[in-house]
C-alpha cells in the first residue's frame, strides 16, 4: 500500500492547507521585508532633507529624470510615503500574526489526527 492511501483524505486536506499557509507566511515575511526596506528609505532621506537649509537646491527622481523640486513638496510626499509605508507595515505585521496563529492550530490539529491515525494503525 502507498503512504498515501493509508492517510485519511482529511488529514490530507490538512496536510496541503499546512503547505498553503507556509508558502502564504513567507510570501507576507518577503512583502514586510519590503516594505519595511522602504520605510527606511523614507525616514532617511526625510533625515537628510531636515539637515538641509532653506537655499539648498533639491532634486527628485521622476521616471528616468532628476528634477528640481522645492524642499517642503517633497517633505510633504516623503512623509505621505513614510506614513503609507507604515500603515503597509503594521496590516502586514497583523497578516503575518494571523496566518502563523492559523499554522500553529491546524499544525496541532494535524498532530492530534495523524497520533489518532497511528493508533488506530498500530491496534
Amino acid at each position: 500500500m502507498s503512504g498515501s492511501s493509508e492517510i485519511p483524505p482529511q488529514v490530507q486536506n490538512q496536510l496541503a492547507q499546512l503547505q498553503q499557509l507556509k508558502v502564504q507566511i513567507e510570501a507576507v515575511g518577503r512583502q514586510k521585508m519590503q516594505v519595511e526596506a522602504m520605510l527606511r528609505d523614507s525616514e532617511s532621506a526625510l533625515e537628510e532633507l531636515e539637515k538641509l537649509d532653506e537655499n539648498s537646491v533639491i532634486y527628485k527622481n521622476v521616471g528616468e529624470l532628476m528634477i528640481k523640486a522645492d524642499k517642503e513638496l517633497v517633505k510633504e510626499d516623503l512623509s505621505e510615503r513614510k506614513e503609507t509605508y507604515d500603515l503597509r507595515l503594521k496590516t502586514l505585521e497583523r497578516q503575518e500574526e494571523r496566518v502563523q496563529k492559523k499554522y500553529q492550530q491546524l499544525q496541532q490539529q494535524l498532530r492530534e489526527a495523524l497520533g489518532a491515525v497511528s493508533q488506530t494503525m498500530g491496534a
